[in-house]
């Protein structure tokens, strides 16, 4: 109780209206407003500097319909993104303060409407299929992501350590997660403990590696461009440890759930087994986890890292060096620290399991009071 007054505590003391990075020194003020597309008056073809490939560059009149300048309508080039008369889009106008030249771009077509459709076809279709369960794991979605907004992201910009707010936070999903979506149980209470053992065990591993691999965590604009405009005050090696925890989360609850839930099973379908008997069956079932999940981890960095593979073919470097490079070797840390985690959740979550089911009368309550 009093570790969860504590994270509570801490919950309640961050806000994330009032915690924003501090604005760095530039000499162009930029807006972004909402404008639809009044006519394209002409569209030609061009080709950039050090390109092959053509780009299309339309000039557009357009009319802005949300911010300081609405009502305003103005003519500029676009070489961003095809648009259509009637179009909806966020318009970027920027300012140089030095001499007063507005100038004016397209930031992004409006993609708000899809996203909403999105997510109310997402929130449909668990509820339909998912019935009471799918609205647990709602609210335990809902809940996972406002511990990452209102704690994670403001503990980080108030100069927190990222290892212990990410340690902390990821604590806390798995907690609110698992009794949320699963119930007050001893199966739950299992999967929790490997959980976080797990989380642990990774977590001194990612440490080790990540500062023996002596990497900078300035591995994209993103850092870069929050360390300037947060002078400094974010470390961005317990950043790169944060994310990496974090990542973890995802496919980790999904087999301790699993684990836990195997054990169970397995004593409910044979309770005059041993400890040793049901954790060696449960292993078994694990292993066949352990396959299908370290694979879906990794095809999902990779997924995700597809322009590093395509800049490898296209390199005159060696492979060797481009591997050793921080750009990749980040890359693979992420996937085998993951990988690591993943493998150790096995044999943590159900020995734990084991020996807090075994012997306590266990007749499937999971299956019982959610139907899963």
């Amino acid at each position: 109780m009093r570790l969860f007054a504590f994270f509570l505590g801490l919950f309640l003391s961050f806000s994330p209206v009032h915690t924003y990075a501090q604005t760095p020194v530039v000499t162009n003020t930029e807006v972004f407003e909402k404008a639809r597309v009044l006519e394209v008056v002409r569209q030609f073809t061009t080709t950039p500097e050090g390109t092959q490939k053509p780009r299309i560059v339309q000039t557009i009149v357009v009319k802005i319909i949300d911010g300081i300048d609405q009502g305003k309508t103005i003519t500029f080039d676009n070489d961003f993104t095809q648009l259509s008369a009637g179009d909806t889009f966020f318009v970027r106008h920027t300012i140089n303060e030095i001499d007063g030249v507005d100038l004016w771009s397209v930031s992004d077509p409006y993609r708000l409407n899809i996203l909403i459709l999105l997510c109310i076809l997402f929130v449909i279709l668990l509820f339909t299929f998912g019935g009471l369960q799918g609205v647990r794991g709602l609210a335990s979605l809902v809940g996972s992501i406002a511990l990452i907004f209102y704690v994670l992201v403001p503990g980080i910009l108030h100069g927190y350590s990222p290892i212990v707010v990410s340690v902390a936070v990821a604590s806390l999903i798995i907690l609110i997660g698992s009794y949320i979506t699963h119930g007050f149980n001893r199966t739950t209470t299992a999967a929790v403990l490997g959980m976080i053992g797990t989380v642990c065990i990774t977590g001194v591993l990612a440490f080790y590696f990540i500062h023996t691999a002596h990497v900078s965590g300035f591995t994209s604009e993103e850092n870069v461009y929050l360390n300037l405009d947060s002078k400094g005050k974010i470390d961005m090696v317990g950043l790169l440890f944060g994310g990496i925890m974090i990542g973890l989360l995802g496919v980790l609850y999904d087999i301790a759930i699993g684990q836990a839930i195997a054990v169970e099973e397995l004593l409910s379908a044979g309770p005059h087994l041993s400890r040793i008997d049901i954790y060696k069956r449960g292993i078994r079932i694990g292993r066949e986890h352990i396959g299908a999940l370290v694979n879906t981890l990794a095809i999902a960095y990779v997924g995700a890292s597809l322009p590093l593979l395509l800049l490898i073919q296209s390199s005159t470097t060696s492979l060797p060096f481009m591997l050793n490079s921080e750009l990749f070797a980040t890359e693979l840390i992420r996937i085998l620290i993951g990988s690591i985690g993943l493998i150790l959740g096995v044999p943590i979550t159900t020995f734990i399991a084991s020996y807090m089911l075994h012997g306590k009368g266990v007749r499937s309550s999971y299956s019982q009071s959610h139907h899963h």
